[in-house]
Parts: structure tokens; C-alpha cells; sequence
């Protein structure tokens, strides 16, 4: 269910500002964000998880609340990020 180690590593090197970031919330959104979508692709086929779908509601809770912090920060890497990421916002 959870991502593997180079796919995260693929995120962190992508989304990084500096080399050997992995703490920025570009990187912490990004990873979230490949969290949040494998998790989804799991509860189609398992529906009735439900430890899984508190997981997913507070990993989509979490990464909520570091984008108000991004936008709030600075609103070119916000709006760049979302453009990356293909969020709706």
C-alpha cells in the first residue's frame, strides 16, 4: 500500500530546493500527494477498509494544512506546486 523507498526518493530528488532536502513542504506535499493517490487506488477495490480510510483522510488533513502554509508563505511555489502536482486547486 505504502510507496516504495525509490519512488520516494524520485519525489524528494524532483520536488527538492536544495540537495539533501527532504523536510520543505514541496517535498512533504509531493510525497503526501503519491501517498494519498496509492492509498486511493486501494480503497476502489477494498471499500470497506476503514482503519485505511482514517489512514487517507488524515494524510489528505495533513497535506490540507501544509498547503494553507505554502500559500500562505509564498504564493508562486504554492501555485507552481499544484501546477506539478495536478491538484484542483
Amino acid at each position: 500500500m505504502a510507496i516504495t523507498q525509490t519512488k520516494k526518493n524520485e519525489i524528494i530528488n524532483k520536488f527538492a530546493r536544495h540537495e539533501g532536502d527532504t523536510g520543505s513542504a514541496e517535498v512533504q506535499i509531493a510525497v503526501l500527494t503519491a501517498d494519498i493517490n496509492e492509498l486511493n487506488d486501494h480503497m476502489r477495490t477494498h471499500r470497506k477498509d476503514y482503519h485505511s480510510q482514517r489512514g487517507l483522510m488524515k494524510k489528505i488533513g495533513h497535506r490540507r494544512n501544509l498547503l494553507a502554509y505554502l500559500r500562505n508563505k509564498d504564493v508562486t511555489r504554492y501555485r507552481q506546486l499544484i501546477k506539478d502536482l495536478g491538484l484542483r486547486r
